[in-house]
């Protein structure tokens, strides 16, 4: 696979090890058009799945990293505002077994939590280390599987992770390295739909303008320096 990043001059790659300091962007960033979608303090910017309820105690904010308690039911939370080409970055980490994932291109109209998932997996011990391709940290859930052998950081250490939308092309980045193209509405990718569960859901696999949304599973996960640069805006 060959990353289309190559052909920007405009590029700016963010990795955990040149993180000078949590959630926050260098001039030069700023310049390039980056911005925080979790400021470190507090949830401004980001609401429940549907819009207008109230974000759940479980998730909290300690030290400038959003945590999702383990066991306790904080909703899943998106954010107030829609994206469609961009660069979205974060730092992760899970507690042994752990289980999240990141979606994007979620739409109000499907009345659902159904987009693109990124999933966020402890592949080493989650289901004893044999999880299924497509639900490997990285995948496309469900959908298509992530080329991910060596890269992710055992629970507990962070992990750096990228989404990539521009046209129809979807990357997936894991610590460095691109580890999942696609394009969307190609044969692949639907013919991929079609064999999942989300075959049902009308214009899934296609391109779409759409919130980001953070999952709420069980397990406790953590989240840092999560942001984003919009392209063609």
């Amino acid at each position: 696979m060959k990353s289309i990043f190559a052909a920007l001059t405009v590029f700016f790659l963010f990795t955990a090890s040149t993180d000078a300091a949590i959630n926050s962007l260098s001039d030069e960033q700023k310049a390039k058009g980056w911005r925080m979608l979790f400021n470190g303090k507090n949830l401004d910017g980001w609401t429940t799945y549907p819009k207008g309820g109230k974000i759940g105690t479980a998730w909290q904010i300690k030290d400038g990293i959003l945590i999702k308690i383990a066991g306790q039911k904080g909703g899943n939370i998106m954010t107030k505002e829609t994206f469609t080409d961009f660069d979205l970055n974060w730092n992760w980490r899970v507690q042994k077994k752990g289980n999240n994932g990141i979606k994007y291109m979620i739409m109000a109209k499907r009345k659902a939590t159904i987009g693109h998932e990124y999933q966020m997996i402890d592949d080493i011990n989650y289901a004893d280390g044999k999880g299924k391709p497509k639900s490997l940290t990285a995948s496309f859930y469900d959908v298509l599987p992530p080329n991910t052998k060596g890269q992710i950081k055992p629970p507990g250490e962070w992990n750096h992770s990228r989404i990539f939308v521009l046209g129809d092309t979807v990357e997936h980045w894991l610590n460095g390295k691109m580890v999942l193209q696609y394009k969307l509405g190609s044969k692949e990718v639907l013919d991929a739909v079609q064999n999942s569960k989300f075959k049902k859901h009308s214009g899934f696999g296609n391109k779409q303008t759409g919130h980001i949304l953070l999952t709420d599973h069980k397990d406790q996960c953590g989240f840092k320096n999560i942001r984003i640069r919009e392209f063609n805006k």
